[in-house]
């Protein structure tokens, strides 16, 4: 699939409702992480560059604590709870990693969690939410409303509800990852960030408009679970059946509201690969680069070595999301990686 047409209509920051999470708030959740989440490492590559034909930038948050970005915006969304929402506890829904940060930002914070997860989840990702204290409710996201049941359980429990990506906070936590990434590059062309909910897009896209005018916020999706591309389009979030596709962190039926408000100001383009693309991206990530991606961690990548970004800019950065995948997994994906073009 090939880029679509630009989708930023308004100005470099966003205002009105979209304006949930700004550069303020971003640098605001850096000050909170400072000491506690990561600053994970930029990655350059020459046989990358030489493949891509561009100076590629990889800011790597599969070494984030917990193995994915999501820590960020979790911990500062858990951090500015009141000291009774803290006695009492907070819930969450997600496929794993959200569910993963929350429980590791409870434990940090002295509060307890309880996880709603589809029963279909992967295996290493539940284990490590119990690992880290959370208590885990499962459900059949097939035929289960998950915002549904996870309100009437926080309800019922009298828990904080801290949603995946649909919070001020989350947003602007996630952001602290391009916030970082251009400190230590300088300005670029293009930030390339995979797209689930929208929420590390949000807070990424915030950030870099901000920090480097101009530029090109490219969001990619994995092709069976197009909902934000669907919805730029539409001019309106679109809701799509529950995706099929290795890329489970990215398997949403739909954009949230606050974050799409904020995306559809910022975002140039939507870039779309195959599940075949992101096995191979995983693969030259593994061998040529020496690192672990899961599929969704990929997915950015996987624009660049299938060539789906035209036209090419000359610095691009690229958020590697996160490495949380299990060895049985990950060696099932991989048996069948086709090699990079």
């Amino acid at each position: 699939m090939s880029l679509s047409p630009g989708g930023r209509t308004g100005p470099a920051q966003p205002t009105g409702p979209a304006a949930a999470v700004t550069l303020d708030t971003i640098r605001a959740a850096a000050a909170r992480l400072a000491g506690i989440a990561h600053r994970t490492p930029v990655l350059r590559s020459g046989t990358l560059d030489a493949l891509v034909g561009a100076e590629v930038f990889l800011k790597c948050e599969s070494f984030q604590r917990m193995g994915a970005f999501k820590f960020r915006g979790a911990y500062n969304a858990l951090s500015r709870l009141t000291p009774e929402q803290r006695r009492r506890g907070v819930a969450a829904y997600s496929s794993g990693n959200h569910a993963q940060a929350v429980a590791l930002a409870a434990r940090e914070l002295g509060t307890t969690a309880v996880i709603l997860m589809p029963e279909d989840a992967p295996r290493s990702k539940r284990d490590a939410t119990l690992g880290y204290g959370a208590e885990v409710v499962t459900y059949d996201r097939y035929t289960g409303d998950r915002t549904a049941l996870a309100d009437q359980l926080a309800a019922d429990r009298g828990l904080t509800l801290i949603p995946p990506y649909d919070h001020p906070d989350v947003m602007a936590g996630q952001g602290t990852a391009a916030l970082e990434l251009i400190e230590e590059t300088g300005p670029l062309d293009a930030l390339l960030t995979p797209v689930g909910g929208g929420g590390l897009m949000a807070g990424c896209a915030t950030a870099a408009t901000a920090l480097v005018p101009g530029i090109r916020m490219i969001g990619v999706e994995p092709e069976a679970g197009d909902d934000t591309h669907r919805s730029l389009e539409a001019g309106r979030p679109v809701t799509i059946p529950v995706p099929q596709t290795i890329a489970d962190g990215q398997a949403t039926e739909a954009p949230g509201e606050l974050t799409f408000a904020v995306n559809r100001e910022l975002l140039d383009s939507v870039v779309l690969v195959s599940d075949d693309e992101i096995r191979t991206a995983m693969k030259f990530a593994f061998e040529r680069l020496k690192i672990v991606t899961e599929p969704s961690g990929a997915c950015a990548l996987a624009a660049l070595t299938a060539g789906r970004v035209d036209p090419l800019p000359a610095r691009i950065g690229v958020i590697i999301s996160g490495g949380n995948i299990g060895q049985d997994r990950f060696v099932e994906l991989m048996a069948t990686a086709p090699d990079a073009r």
